[in-house]
């Protein structure tokens, strides 16, 4: 006896990293993955560098692994609800496949602004291969200035971008400086590197008024400056995209509210990776948070898997050190733990920050120092262990008490042995 069919929604990094760890694991049932773009999975973070600047096709990014990948591919559908008394997603047109269990894995969606003209095909977010092709005919269309929103990691690659194609760009940032968030010593070198390639960066800066027009897009900014642009993208965040969810009986406030296994709360048959896993990391605290980075997409994908065959109460907490990293103008910049939780920064070494909570450190980002970073994760790892008691699976209940669908994922996963949750992956 086995699962029958398992139903992954989401074709991101997280939804077909856990659909390939399936197959990996031995999982012989059916395997389906709903995603709502057109096309299989592809390597995402190349949309505001290579597809952006042309030096790659859509085809060249596509992920190799998912060509011969043993799933039912149900691509251009959204997932409209989830009935879990039913266990079935809802499709558009009255549709409703059924699952023995089931992954969520549906990521974010980029945030916009107030009064910003959607409408207009000029002003975009920059999230799936259509979006770069728009950025694209837009520039071919004008040679005025791009403007990105927003100073973090996508608008700073976006702005590098420009600059490597011989464009003007603009990077409007509410913050004071670039890269705030990895603290001022990192924060003041992405400012001094991007003047260097001649990026104009308004800090402190809000749009306040919009304007279309035939030859360009117009931005009233509130230091009283008018700016006119071939492009604008908006790189102000995302938000977890879990609207289709509502009204499922889980808990999808700011994401799916999951235990440290990442099993939904209260659900015995459903995961959630990616985005829109919101789960405590016992490495850090027992406080549920998302953490929205490809590499942890990717581990909480196989995590979120291999939890699902081992049924809840074998299921082990899922524990990564979160990493991300990005690259501008051949300079690397990196972090590893969770930079968010610090209420101090202190210098480590040369281009080496660490972030503390409680005298402890938390986090360490660095500026061009990629093999420091591999001993600082090191270090972190050993400073941040897993703790002991969430090493061991949970105390199973009598026999009794276990729904149907637990005892068969037990019956499976009791005939294939795995490693745990926690391997560690190389790359961005």
């Amino acid at each position: 006896m086995s699962v029958e069919r398992i139903v992954v929604v989401g074709a991101g990094a997280a939804g077909f990293r856990a659909a390939e760890r399936l197959r990996q694991l031995g999982f012989d049932g059916e395997v389906v993955v709903i995603g709502d773009e057109p096309r299989k999975p592809y390597h995402r973070p190349a949309v505001c560098k290579q597809l952006l600047r042309g030096t790659l096709k859509a085809r060249d990014v596509t992920l190799e692994a998912c060509v011969d990948l043993d799933v039912g591919w149900r691509l251009g559908t959204r997932a409209i609800g989830l009935d879990t008394a039913r266990h079935a997603v809802l499709l558009p047109g009255g549709e409703e496949v059924g699952y023995d269990g089931l992954i969520l894995a549906t990521g974010g969606y980029p945030r916009s602004l107030p009064d910003a003209p959607r409408h207009d095909p000029r002003v975009r977010v920059l999230r799936t291969v259509e979006d770069a092709e728009c950025v694209r005919a837009a520039l071919r269309s004008s040679r005025l200035p791009a403007v990105v929103v927003g100073g973090g990691f996508i608008g700073c690659e976006f702005a590098a971008s420009m600059r490597a194609m011989g464009r003007e760009v603009m990077v409007v940032n509410n913050s004071a400086k670039l890269l705030h968030r990895f603290g001022d010593a990192i924060a003041d070198a992405a400012g001094e590197l991007h003047a260097e390639h001649r990026v104009d960066t308004r800090s402190n800066a809000r749009i306040r008024k919009w304007d279309t027009g035939r030859d360009g897009v117009g931005l009233h900014l509130d230091n009283g400056d008018v700016v006119f642009a071939a492009c604008v993208v908006l790189a102000v965040g995302s938000t977890p995209s879990v609207e289709w969810l509502r009204g499922s009986g889980l808990r999808v406030d700011d994401g799916v509210f999951c235990e440290p296994t990442l099993f939904a709360a209260g659900a015995d048959d459903v995961v959630a990776a990616g985005d829109i896993a919101r789960w405590p990391n016992l490495r850090f605290d027992p406080v549920p948070r998302r953490v929205e980075h490809w590499i942890t997409a990717v581990e909480g994908g196989r995590a979120a898997a291999e939890n699902l065959l081992a049924g809840k109460w074998a299921a082990k907490p899922f524990t990564p050190l979160p990493r991300a990293w990005t690259s501008q103008f051949d300079v690397r910049v990196q972090h590893v733990g969770m930079p968010a939780l610090a209420t101090d920064t202190v210098p480590l070494d040369a281009g080496v920050t660490g972030f503390v909570r409680a005298g402890n450190l938390v986090a360490v980002a660095t500026w061009d120092r990629p093999h420091a970073m591999l001993d600082w994760s090191a270090t972190l790892d050993r400073l941040l262990p897993v703790p002991a008691a969430s090493r061991r699976p949970h105390a199973r209940p009598p026999r009794d008490g276990i729904p149907a669908r637990v005892l068969i994922e037990r019956h499976y996963a009791s005939r294939h042995s795995f490693d745990g949750p926690n391997g560690i992956m190389t790359g961005q």
